[in-house]
Order: structure tokens, then C-alpha cells, then sequence
């Protein structure tokens, strides 16, 4: 089983959609097994995968969120010992855990604890990694999404200690930019002070912190880039983006080999996975009907040129997902 996380602290990069729409694509036409944790307190994932009637019943029941992963930790019991509250997603027939608005309250809680886990501390690195005991229950899938939000705070430092990798959706602005350097300094800090108190730790105890006797230690890993929302021209029969996003692009490659590449330890093949131009009136008509982009059909909504844009969002995404899968291995 492999863990992603797809973020970005910069927001309004078409972080969910791209997600949602390459878990479904693995389950769907590579016929793996995939589950999308939902661990965004806004809840985006869980909304555009369920039709309306099916959320209403899952916010019904206060046990059926990944707010029930938090709850035994805050009230000192440790890890959840109930069954995991997994649901299965229609339309994209990916299994979902679904986000709770309730998460956001967790943040003061693991910032705490973070505090104490990374001087050595039990209950603190215990805390830290509540995602990693989640990811040794879910050995059963192939691939692990994590849906977060757009921060560098405590619950997505809890997601990120826990996972393989991480791919990174990006906007041509300058923003997106700017925030790479941010998520480059804080995942190497994070890494230092992690790995300084699962050392404490071990010093002080004469064992290694394990979680179902597993060693624990941080080895996330970059495993690619998107770049979209450009407007596009075409030129001799190719797609090419207009100017102002154009000077943006060129400093990508540079800004993330210089940022993120170095994070790893071992080389990616694919360090850009895919590029997506703007998709218009797709995106709304995939959220509507709860459906995945690459399936949207008239039913759904598509008419005349769309139905050219949903076959090439299909072939840019099978083109992606290889990629992406060669860079996880």
C-alpha cells in the first residue's frame, strides 16, 4: 500500500478535483483498490463525491466521519479500537473516509501534543502519528489518497509525518511559486524535530517508538507536480499557454528541483506528472452529478464540444496516472 497526500498551503490550485478524479480513475480503469481519506476540515472531497441526499445521511451520524479517528486521542484512550468509518463513493467507487467540520478543532490539540512528541514525549508522538496507526489498518488497498487543506498547521503536519509521498497541484502564478519554498523549509523542519524525538525517545526508553510493532520514522517523499488553470492557444496544431502564464511556467521546473526535488532521497523519473488546461463548464457538471470528469456522459449535462473535452481530460489523466505510478515505484 502506498500513502499520497495532494497539497499545496497555496489554495485554489484544483487540488480536490484533481484527487478525487485520479483515485477514481486507478479504481475504475486500473481496477485497484483505492481509499480517499478526507482530512479537510472544509469537507470539498466528501461533498463532490457523495450526491446530496447520501451527505445529508452521513452528517446524520456523528460516528460516520474521520472525526471518530481524533475523538479516543483527545479524550486519552489512544488509538480508535472501533471499526474505521468507511464509505463507499457511487460514482467514483472509491472508498471514502469522510471529513468532519469538527476536525478543525483538533489543530490546538496536536500542536500541544507536538510540542511533547518531539522532545521524546509517548502521548506526544503517539498523538503525532494518529495517521500513520490509520495507515497500518488499511493494508488491504493499493493506494491511499489524503485530501488536506491549503496550511502548513498541525493536522496536515500529522498527515504528511504519516505518508509515502506527496504531489503538489500548482496554478501559474506567482503565488504558487512562493509557496513552494514554504512547504520546503517546513517539511524539513518538521523532518529534524520528528526525527529528533523518535531519537529521544529511543535513547530514553531503550526501544524504538512502534506503532503495532512497527518502527516509525518520517520518509515522506515528493512524487510529482500538476500544473493547470491556464487559459491555452493553439499554435501549428498545439496547445500552447498565453503569455502571461507562459513566464510563470518556464520558472517551475527550476523552483521545484530547487525546493522539493532535494527533499528526497531517491529521484523521481516524471518530476511534472501532467499538465490540465482550463476544463470550463466540466468541472461544475462533474460536481453536480457527483461523477467523475472522464465520466461524464449527456446525462450528466454534456453536450456538443464538451464531450471532446471529457475524452481528452481522459487521456491527459491515464497519461498522468502512468506517470505517477512509475514515480511511487
Amino acid at each position: 500500500m502506498q500513502s499520497i497526500v495532494v497539497f499545496n498551503n497555496k489554495g485554489g490550485v484544483g487540488k480536490t478535483t484533481l484527487m478525487c478524479n485520479i483515485a477514481a480513475y486507478l479504481k475504475i480503469k486500473k481496477r485497484k483498490k483505492v481509499l480517499i481519506v478526507d482530512a479537510d476540515p472544509q469537507c470539498n472531497a466528501t461533498a463532490y463525491m457523495f450526491p446530496y441526499p447520501q451527505i445529508e445521511d452521513i452528517y446524520s451520524k456523528s460516528e460516520s466521519t474521520i472525526f471518530e479517528i481524533v475523538k479516543p486521542l483527545q479524550r486519552g484512550k489512544g488509538y480508535i479500537s472501533n471499526k474505521l468509518p468507511i464509505l463507499k463513493s457511487p460514482y467514483f467507487e472509491v472508498d471514502v473516509i469522510p471529513g468532519d467540520t469538527q476536525l478543525s478543532l483538533s489543530e490546538d490539540f496536536l500542536s500541544k501534543d507536538w510540542l511533547d512528541g518531539k522532545a521524546g514525549d509517548f502521548r506526544g508522538l503517539q498523538t503525532t502519528l494518529l495517521f500513520k496507526d490509520l495507515l497500518l489498518r488499511l493494508d488491504k488497498y493499493d493506494y491511499v489518497f489524503f485530501d488536506v487543506g491549503p496550511s502548513l498547521g498541525a493536522l496536515n503536519r500529522s498527515v504528511l509525518a504519516a505518508s509515502d509521498f506527496f504531489i503538489v497541484p500548482m496554478s501559474s502564478d506567482i503565488f504558487s511559486l512562493q509557496a513552494l519554498e514554504n512547504i520546503s523549509k517546513s517539511l524539513k523542519d518538521w523532518e529534524k524535530q520528528l526525527s529528533r524525538g523518535l531519537s529521544d525517545f529511543k535513547t530514553r526508553e531503550q526501544e524504538p517508538f512502534q506503532i503495532d510493532g512497527q518502527t516509525i520514522s518520517w520518509h515522506l517523499q515528493f512524487g510529482g507536480y500538476v500544473t493547470q488553470q491556464y487559459t491555452a492557444k493553439t499554435v501549428n496544431g498545439k496547445k500552447q499557454p498565453v503569455n502571461a502564464y507562459e513566464r510563470i511556467i518556464k520558472k517551475i521546473p527550476s523552483t521545484i528541483q530547487k525546493h522539493l526535488l532535494t527533499l528526497n532521497k531517491i529521484s523521481i523519473t516524471y518530476p511534472q506528472i501532467g499538465e490540465i488546461t482550463n476544463l470550463h463548464s466540466l468541472v461544475p457538471l462533474s460536481q453536480n452529478s457527483s461523477v467523475p470528469i472522464f465520466n461524464l456522459k449527456s446525462e450528466h449535462g454534456v453536450v456538443g464540444a464538451h464531450f471532446n473535452k471529457v475524452r481528452e481530460y481522459e487521456a491527459t489523466l491515464s497519461e498522468m496516472v502512468e506517470k505517477l505510478i512509475t514515480n511511487l515505484n
